[in-house]
């Protein structure tokens, strides 16, 4: 009798430690709570980092926006040719907003007329830009560019080096420039 008791004494110590495993109400509801709180801090926080990478990208976009639309500024304003001059002029007007484009425009006639007497041809090349500042809704950006200036007093050419200040805004969903000035 002394095997089966302790047998039966083995079997109800090891049905005691099953059931010290087995979790009460009690602790039941504090799992489910703390897993609950865990779940909900996970959430937020892969809705804060989905949050940045998106604004991440946005403003990386808008800074290579910002880089084409004034690479392409500057080389339409150093790249015009008499033979063409109005599709050249309207290619920096398109590109233009503001005073910068009164302006321009203002003196397109003018200019017309001296491109064509001088037989002036400008072939630019971008060489480097970069966005000194920019937000949302403008930025301010420094080019450098080079070009070939070829026409009656320099009829072999010469090499011209331009640093512009290109200030652009944003309208209409397009980054258009508004000012430009020679620098350096």
């Amino acid at each position: 009798m002394t095997g089966k008791l302790q047998t039966l004494s083995a079997a109800l110590a090891f049905a005691g430690r099953r059931g010290a495993l087995l979790p009460s109400p009690r602790r039941h509801r504090a799992l489910s709570a703390g897993l609950a709180v865990a779940t909900a801090l996970t959430t937020a926080l892969t809705i804060w980092l989905c949050i940045q990478l998106l604004e991440r990208h946005e403003a990386e976009q808008r800074r290579q926006d910002v880089l084409a639309a004034a690479r392409q500024s500057a080389l339409n304003f150093t790249s015009l040719d008499y033979r063409h001059y109005d599709r050249d002029s309207g290619n920096v007007l398109k590109g233009a907003t503001g005073d910068f484009k009164e302006q321009f425009a203002a003196q397109t006639e003018e200019l017309t007329a001296l491109v064509a007497r001088n037989k002036s041809v400008s072939e630019g090349r971008v060489l480097d830009a970069g966005i000194v500042r920019s937000d949302e809704r403008s930025a301010r950006v420094l080019v450098v560019a080079d070009s070939k200036v070829t026409n009656t007093a320099v009829p072999d050419g010469e090499a011209r080096t331009y640093r512009l200040q290109l200030d652009l805004v944003l309208k209409d969903g397009r980054w258009l420039t508004s000012d430009v000035e020679f620098v350096g």
